[in-house]
C-alpha cells in the first residue's frame, strides 16, 4: 500500500538511530537529509566544537608546563590546519553514519523532503509514500532582526571561517556562546561577550553561573552584561557595532549564539495537519506522536530537552514502540549535561532553587578548591562541587560541578543519582586520591538551603 513502512526526515543522531533500529526490527525504511548525514551534532555542532575546545586549550597547557619543569620552545598556531584536520574527521564520521545506514538496509535520499499530505512526501520531482513518518529535523540558529544582521554569523559559519578573527564579539550567554568565547580566547583572539541580562547560562545553578563569569573574566574575556546590540555596520577596518548604551566598538567578526529554533520552515507541515506549539516546536505526546496518528517527531524539533543523547533515546524509544512490540516512553528526568566552557561544567538534576520548589528542605554540600594541577602551574583558577540532598530521605537529587574534567566526572555521578543513592551511600564509597572526583564522596561542608 505504501512505498515504505517508515520514512524519516532528517539524518541527525535521532533520525539515524530510529531508522536503524526500525530496519533491524523488520521495517522497510528510508531517510532523507538535505545537508549532510550525521546532523548538527556531528557535522557542525558538538563534535567539531569539542575538537576546537581541545585545540584552544593548548595555549594554557603550554604556559602551565613551565611550572612542571618543561621548557616549551617556539610555537605557532595554524587556523587553516585545524580546520583542515577537523573537516577530515567530520568527513570520516559522516562516512561511518552512511555505512551504518547502508548496513541496516535503510534507503538514503540526500535531498530535501516535504509533506504533500500525511502519508506522502515530495523530494524534487519524486513522490514517495510511507505508512509512518518521523520528523527529526533538529534546530536552526536564531538570528535577531536588527540593522546589519547580514554581516553577522552563527555557530554554523564559525566552523568554516577562512581566518581566525583577531577581534570577535559573541552575542548570547548559553552553551554555544560561552563555549565559543572560550575557544576564540584560547586561540588568542580579543573576545567580548554581550548579554542582555546580568549572569551567564540562564537556567543553570546560580553558583555555577557566578563562578563561570568570574573564570571567563579572569581569562581575559570581556563580558558586557545588561547590554544589547542595536546595529552592525561594515566599515573598511572591520565591523562597527553599536550598543543600546550609546557606545560603539569595532570587531572583525560578530557571532550570534542567541538560541536555536525548531527546524520546521518549509516542511509543509500544514499539508499534513501537524500541530505546532506557539514556540514553533512540533507538539508530541509521551510516545513522540503528533496529533496526526501516523506522524511522529523526535529531537530538537520538539524542543523538549535539546541534547543529542536525548534525541538518540527518543529515536530508539520510537522504533522499539512501533516495530519492536516494546512500548517505551523516553525519559526526560535526571538528564546529565555538560557545557564545554573553559573551565567546563557538568550537571545533573535540578538547580538549588528548583530543588527547593520540588523537595522543600534540603541539605546542600559544597566544596571550593584549587585543583592539584593548578598549584605548580601557578594558576588561580578554582573548582567547585555542589551536592543537593533531600533532607528528609537523604537522597541525593542533584550534583553540579565547574572545573577540569567536570563532564567526565558528572557522567558517573548521574548513574548514582538516577538510581536514588543517598548521601550516606556516597560517603561509604572509598575516594580515589588525589582527584577532583573524590570531592563527591568526601563532602562535609554543609549549608542549609
Amino acid at each position: 500500500m505504501y512505498d515504505y513502512d517508515l520514512f524519516v526526515i532528517g539524518a541527525g543522531s535521532g533520525g539515524v538511530r530510529a531508522s536503524r533500529i526500525a530496519s533491524d526490527l523488520g521495517a522497510k525504511v528510508a531517510i532523507a537529509e538535505e545537508y549532510r548525514i550525521g546532523g548538527t551534532c556531528v557535522i557542525r555542532g558538538c563534535v567539531p566544537k569539542k575538537l576546537m575546545v581541545f585545540a584552544s586549550h593548548f595555549s594554557e597547557d603550554f604556559k602551565d608546563a613551565e611550572g612542571f619543569g618543561w621548557t616549551v620552545g617556539e610555537r605557532s598556531f595554524s587556523w587553516a590546519k585545524l580546520i583542515e584536520n577537523k573537516d577530515m574527521e567530520i568527513d570520516r564520521l559522516e562516512g561511518l553514519y552512511k555505512q551504518t545506514l547502508g548496513t541496516a538496509k535503510v534507503k538514503t535520499f540526500e535531498c530535501r523532503a516535504t509533506f504533500e499530505d500525511e502519508h506522502t512526501l515530495r523530494m524534487g520531482d519524486k513522490l514517495v509514500t510511507a505508512e509512518t513518518i518521523l520528523i527529526a529535523t533538529g534546530g536552526t540558529p536564531n538570528l535577531p532582526f536588527l540593522p546589519g544582521i547580514e554581516h553577522a554569523i552563527s555557530s554554523n559559519e564559525a566552523f568554516q571561517l577562512a581566518d581566525l578573527p583577531p577581534r570577535i564579539l559573541v552575542s548570547g550567554a548559553g552553551f554555544i556562546a560561552v563555549e565559543f568565547a572560550g575557544i576564540f580566547n584560547g586561540f588568542g583572539s580579543f573576545v567580548e561577550v554581550v548579554y542582555r541580562r546580568d549572569k551567564l547560562l540562564r537556567g543553570f545553578d546560580e553558583d555555577l553561573r557566578d563562578r563561570l563569569g568570574i573564570a571567563m573574566s579572569g581569562k581575559g574575556i570581556n563580558i558586557r552584561y545588561n547590554s544589547n546590540i542595536t546595529n552592525i555596520k561594515k566599515i573598511d577596518t572591520g565591523l562597527k557595532v553599536s550598543f543600546d548604551d550609546g557606545t560603539t566598538q569595532e570587531y572583525d567578526c560578530v557571532m550570534f549564539a542567541t538560541g536555536r529554533n525548531p527546524n520546521i520552515s518549509g516542511l509543509g507541515l500544514e499539508n499534513a495537519g501537524v500541530d505546532i506549539k506557539p514556540n514553533g516546536a512540533i507538539k508530541v505526546d509521551e510516545f513522540s506522536r503528533t496529533n496526526v496518528k501516523n506522524i511522529y517527531a523526535v529531537g530538537d524539533v520538539t524542543n523538549r530537552i535539546n541534547l543529542t543523547p536525548v534525541a538518540i533515546k527518543e529515536g530508539n524509544a520510537f522504533a522499539q514502540t512501533l516495530y519492536g512490540n516494546n512500548p517505551i516512553k523516553p525519559s526526560h528526568d535526571i538528564v546529565p549535561s555538560a557545557v564545554f566552557s573553559q573551565p567546563p561544567i557538568g550537571t545533573v538534576g535540578p538547580t538549588e532553587d528548583n530543588a527547593i520548589e520540588t523537595y522543600g528542605k534540603l541539605d546542600v554540600y559544597i566544596s571550593d578548591f584549587k585543583p592539584m594541577r593548578n598549584t605548580l602551574a601557578g594558576r588561580d583558577e578554582r573548582a567547585f562541587v555542589k551536592m543537593i540532598v533531600h533532607q528528609k530521605s537523604q537522597r541525593v537529587v542533584a550534583a553540579h560541578m565547574i572545573g577540569q574534567d567536570a563532564p567526565e566526572i558528572i557522567q558517573g555521578i548521574a548513574i548514582a543519582i538516577r538510581n536514588g543513592l543517598t548521601k550516606q551511600q556516597f560517603d561509604q564509597t572509598v575516594a580515589i586520591h588525589p582527584s577532583s572526583a573524590e570531592e563527591f564522596v568526601l563532602m562535609t561542608n554543609k549549608r542549609d538551603s
